[in-house]
């Protein structure tokens, strides 16, 4: 297995690498960045998920001369969601070396992309037909590209981009790198590759046909900013051993612990930062224990050899769906049962599919324990406890304290009040903490945006239902005011439409959403 340091990568970019968490080249990192680094054409089969954008992010923003600012790369992609997504990545991976990156896509102002264009951008990521709109405008010059990238170029075809891909192609230097990334290879891609590529080196990461263990799989639809308290409310509801939670990077593992941490929890992590005898002292808490939740890189968890996990939890989706294999099969070993639990956020939804399909397994959705769950769980450990105390030789000690404890007050008060002073802070009642002042079943969300914006019921409806993919007759009452709109959707879709239209554009105008506040009176 490469290293990052492996690829003559400089200082800037190794730190960069370093920053991010990333601990050690994917399959697809480890076989492209070589080859995009000497400057050679590339073809390389990977679904998505397995690390593409680093792989060809890192080399190319190696080769961009940031003392300059006409467009020296260019990414297309097939969705504006994937162009916003790579933009962000390519910021990430660019960001000490002062290279920058800009999306430019269909149903965003064109004015607005044509003055960061004007002030100047290293790398533009876009969907073909509004590149061809700058291309057209004399607004987006490709003269100076030296690398020209297709991301996910079978779907670029199916969805009709062959002839817009071909027109900014010519319209590029021919003295360039041309680097292809597809999870399939239909005759048409290869007729773009023979006609606008010299002598590519093909790379293939095989997805062999895995088999999932006998696991209970589950996942759970949930926005980025909402898994720390999901996974503190499975914890609590569970009656588990341990849970051995996976992350993608060391930065996400210590933040997670941390979280946990200050919530109350014996958590510990371990990832490639970690000594041999920092895993030791990890593994000796673990065997005393004296931990409930181990918090892990893939890397790290390697060759632990843990045998009463209860629950794995996928925190961030895996990158492949071997990766998805290994992780869960760490759980239901020597005859017990396991739970495999993914958190999936709402742009996830194509990798889960492609989990599911490679790994011939069905992950069925959950929903999350309630907070009553929550209680009458931990009721039952609690009624457990009091039996083994109850069990104990040195019991009837603590029944004199008790018979003192009790004067002037009846049992069942001295049993609630423990009970208030073990489940304090779980008691609050949920419908209050969901209240928006929706009708019931729905959620009321407000939004920046109104009548001075131009914007009409009919905008909203089609926004939401085509960013979140649910039926528009499915959205409820729509009130728009002056400078801001509240809009009701189902509360089963409620987290999804936040996480797609918060940032996005709606009019020309980035819009914030979030959960209305109660109606008062």
């Amino acid at each position: 297995m490469s290293k990052f340091a492996d690829f003559g990568l400089s200082k800037e970019m190794l730190q960069t690498i370093s920053n991010m968490g990333f601990e050690e080249p994917t399959p697809i990192q480890e076989k492209a960045i070589p080859v995009i680094m000497q400057g050679n054409d590339m073809i390389g089969q990977a679904q998505t998920g397995t690390g593409k954008t680093a792989a060809f992010g890192i080399p190319v923003v190696e080769r961009i001369d940031r003392g300059i600012f006409p467009v020296q790369a260019i990414i297309l992609t097939p969705t504006r969601e994937l162009a916003i997504q790579v933009a962000e990545e390519m910021n990430k991976i660019g960001k000490l070396n002062r290279v920058f990156a800009f999306p430019v896509y269909g149903g965003s102002s064109i004015e607005r992309q044509i003055r960061m264009l004007q002030r100047g951008v290293h790398v533009v990521v876009g969907t073909p037909g509004r590149v061809i709109d700058h291309i057209e405008r004399d607004t987006l010059k490709l003269n100076d590209v030296k690398v020209v990238i297709l991301d996910e170029a079978d779907e670029m075809l199916d969805m009709g981009f062959k002839d817009d891909i071909t027109t900014i192609l010519s319209n590029t230097p021919k003295q360039r790198q041309t680097l292809l990334f597809s999870a399939t290879m239909p005759e048409p891609i290869l007729r773009i590759t023979k006609q606008y590529m010299v002598s590519p080196e093909k790379i293939t990461i095989s997805t062999n046909i895995l088999t999932a263990p006998k696991i209970d799989q589950i996942f759970y639809e949930i926005s980025e900013a909402d898994k720390v308290d999901a996974l503190t409310r499975l914890i609590d509801a569970e009656d588990s051993d341990l849970f051995l939670v996976f992350c993608h990077t060391k930065r996400e593992v210590d933040d997670v612990a941390a979280s946990l941490k200050n919530r109350g929890y014996d958590a510990e992590t371990i990832h490639g930062d970690f000594n041999q005898s920092q895993r030791e002292a990890v593994m000796k808490r673990f065997k005393n224990n004296m931990i409930d939740v181990l918090v892990a890189t893939d890397v790290a968890a390697r060759g632990l050899d843990i045998s009463n996990i209860s629950h794995v939890v996928n925190y961030s989706i895996p990158q492949n769906p071997e990766a998805y294999i290994h992780r869960i099969g760490r759980t239901g070993r020597a005859g017990k049962s396991g739970v495999a639990i993914t958190f999936v956020t709402p742009r996830e939804d194509r990798q889960l599919r492609l989990i599911q399909a490679v790994a011939k397994t069905k992950i069925k959705r959950g929903k999350l324990p309630s907070l009553t769950d929550v209680i009458n769980a931990r009721i039952e450990t609690l009624k457990e406890k009091i039996q083994e105390f109850i069990d104990d030789k040195k019991f009837d000690t603590y029944l004199e304290l008790a018979d003192k404890i009790t004067e002037g007050i009846t049992p069942a008060e001295a049993v609630a009040a423990l009970l208030k002073f073990q489940l304090e802070g779980f008691t609050k009642e949920e419908s209050v903490q969901e209240d928006t002042g929706a009708a019931p079943g729905m959620v009321r969300l407000f939004m920046n945006v109104g009548r001075q914006q131009k914007i009409n019921a009919g905008d909203i409806v089609r926004a939401i239902a085509d960013k979140a993919s649910i039926a528009g007759k499915s959205i409820g009452s729509i009130s728009i005011f002056d400078t801001f709109t509240f809009v009701e959707v189902p509360k089963e879709n409620a987290e999804k439409v936040l996480e797609v239209m918060h940032q996005s554009m709606l009019s020309g105008k980035k819009v914030a959403v979030a959960k209305a506040r109660p109606r008062v009176g």
